[in-house]
Parts: structure tokens; C-alpha cells; sequence
């Protein structure tokens, strides 16, 4: 068996190839993704406010959630493991799976440096604190697409508070959540494969989008849409939506700590009429949703924009697009 074929499922090979990514560069990837985290990665971790994570629910749909604390609550006692001494944002609301066994993806992100770094793993034990999480693949992104942003966290947050929205049709979206999907410049997308099996590759994967605000757009029927914009060429979310279809996306407000969570069904669209009227998008994928909350203090407090990345001005946003007569 390939490098490639042990860390990548048939789903994201076959993404890949529709990419027309050069088999040796998946090869040489695949030689970056490890089993185990290297130093750099547990220090990492361990210096961080929160951790994006991919989970499960009891029915098996995806939701992307925060855990969050102070610094120290993330550690790492070996390459093999990272500790969470928190729960995960409506954890238990969303009825989301941390027995052991259940898998889980987890993106961590430093706002003030826009480094940013990856881990799939599989939940090892439970404790009164949190839990603990054994690695199945550990990688590193880069920094494209990630605003810097200075975190004001509160000593004594309040409660999240959240309750749900009708999905069904653009009536479902309140005014607020609106809001919330236009002016997002990030958001996570949580995707799984078809299968959880013992595989390293067959797990949840949790990933940051970026863009300008408005390249999530809000549909008139109630379903989302964003780009795909040129990145890494793992193809590890479009390659769970080719495979499977459920993904999760947690939308967050810098400004004032709420987030929008949602669950639904994902598709790939490669038209390149329609990516073309997208500036910067080499591909389009739109959700579809099936169950969204509304939360209030989803993080404990707020991230001020401080730079955008340069290279955003390139990017483009949905009004614009809709602008534009693909040629």
C-alpha cells in the first residue's frame, strides 16, 4: 500500500485525481501527514484559548463545535495524545458522541500569528474534566485565508445559550443568523467519511474556510454556498462530501461571541462556468441544511480584527458574483 492510500480514503483520492493533483505530489504530501504529533504540534496545542472540533451526533450527522479554556486546558503527554480539559460547546445539547471510540477531528488555530494545525484522532477516555484524544493523523496547514484577529476573552464568560431555527426554506433563517452568515470572513466545516472504521483515514476531519465577508452566501431556497478556493490539493473535505455528504459548519461573530451551528448535506459543484464568476474560486460547494442553532456566547468573548490578509483582495464575494456573466 502507498503512503497515499494509507492516509487518504478513496473519497479524497478520487477528489484528488478528478483535481488532476500528480501522483507524486500526493505521494510526498501523504509523507507529511504522520501518526503521531511532532513536538512543534504539542507545543502548539498546548498554547491555545480553543480547539475547533469535528464530532458526531447519535443519529451520525457532523456538527463543528469550539472547546475552549484557558491556556493549559489543551495537552499533549506523548506524540500519541492530546488531553481537552473542556467540553465542547453544546456538546451535550447536540447530543454529540465523546465515548471512547468515537472519532473526532480537531483544528487548532492561533488568531494573533495565523499559524494553524490539523489532528484526527479517536476519543481515548472521558473524565470528569474532558477528554482525551488518541492521534490518527496529525498535519500542518498554512496560513492562507486566516485573519489575524486579537482574542478578548472574559474571566467569567457567560453561559452559551442556544436554541434552534427552522431549516426548512428561507424562512428558516432569522434575521440574526443572517447577519451572521454575511459578514463572516471564517468559519469551520466539519466532514466525515462514509465509513468509521480503525483506519487512520477513515475518520472526521475538521478544516478553516476564509474569505472576504459575503463569500458564504445565504441562498433564496435557505441553502448555503461557498468557494473552494486554491489550497493544499488534499482534498480532505471534498473528499468526505464525495464519500459521504454530512458536514457541519460553525459560523462565528467575532464581534460579540455568537456563532451559528448547522448540520446538513454537502455537494461539489465543478462546473467551471460557475466557479468562474467567483473570483479566486476553482470550485463551488453548497449545503444543504437540516438542523441550525442560534447561540449566544458560543466563545467567551470576542476576536478584533486587527489585518486582513493581503491576498483576499483577489477573492471575491457572492454579491460580485452575481454580477458577474460567465464567459
Amino acid at each position: 500500500m502507498s503512503r497515499a492510500s494509507h492516509v487518504f480514503h478513496t473519497g479524497e483520492l478520487a477528489q484528488q485525481a478528478r483535481a488532476q493533483v500528480p501522483e507524486a505530489y500526493r505521494e510526498k504530501v501523504a509523507h507529511a501527514i504522520r501518526s503521531e504529533m511532532p513536538q512543534q504540534h504539542r507545543d502548539f496545542f498546548e498554547s491555545l484559548p480553543v480547539l475547533f472540533l469535528g464530532l458526531l451526533d447519535a443519529r451520525g450527522r457532523v456538527w463543528a463545535t469550539p472547546a475552549v479554556g484557558e491556556v493549559g486546558f489543551l495537552r499533549s503527554r506523548d506524540p500519541q495524545s492530546l488531553s481537552v480539559a473542556a467540553r465542547p460547546v453544546l456538546g451535550e445539547t447536540l447530543w454529540l458522541d465523546l465515548r471512547p471510540g468515537a472519532k473526532v477531528g480537531a483544528v487548532g488555530m492561533e488568531l494573533t500569528t495565523r499559524r494553524r494545525n490539523r489532528m484526527n484522532g479517536t476519543v481515548k477516555s472521558v473524565n470528569p474534566a474532558g477528554f482525551e484524544i488518541a492521534v490518527d493523523l496529525s498535519f500542518g496547514n498554512c496560513p492562507q485565508y486566516i485573519q489575524t484577529r486579537c482574542l478578548h476573552w472574559a474571566q467569567e464568560p457567560p453561559r452559551p445559550e442556544a436554541r434552534p431555527m427552522q431549516a426548512d426554506g428561507p424562512d428558516g433563517w432569522e434575521a440574526r443568523a443572517r447577519q451572521i452568515v454575511a459578514g463572516a470572513d471564517t468559519f469551520i466545516i466539519a466532514s466525515r467519511a462514509a465509513e468509521m472504521s480503525d483506519r487512520a483515514a477513515d475518520g472526521i476531519d475538521a478544516s478553516h474556510r476564509g474569505g472576504r465577508p459575503g463569500f458564504l452566501g445565504l441562498n433564496a431556497d435557505g441553502s448555503l454556498s461557498f468557494p473552494d478556493f486554491s489550497g493544499n490539493r488534499f482534498f480532505n473535505t471534498l473528499g468526505n462530501i464525495a464519500a459521504d455528504g454530512r458536514v457541519g459548519l460553525f459560523i462565528p461573530d467575532f464581534v460579540t461571541g455568537a456563532a451559528v451551528y448547522l448540520t446538513g448535506l454537502a455537494s461539489v459543484d465543478w462546473s467551471p462556468e460557475r466557479a468562474r464568476a467567483f473570483a479566486g474560486a476553482e470550485r463551488i460547494i453548497d449545503v444543504e441544511p437540516e438542523e441550525i442553532w442560534l447561540c449566544d456566547h458560543a466563545l467567551p468573548g470576542t476576536a478584533v480584527l486587527t489585518s486582513v490578509w493581503g491576498p483576499l483582495a483577489e477573492t471575491g464575494t457572492w454579491t460580485e458574483a452575481e454580477t458577474e456573466t460567465p464567459v
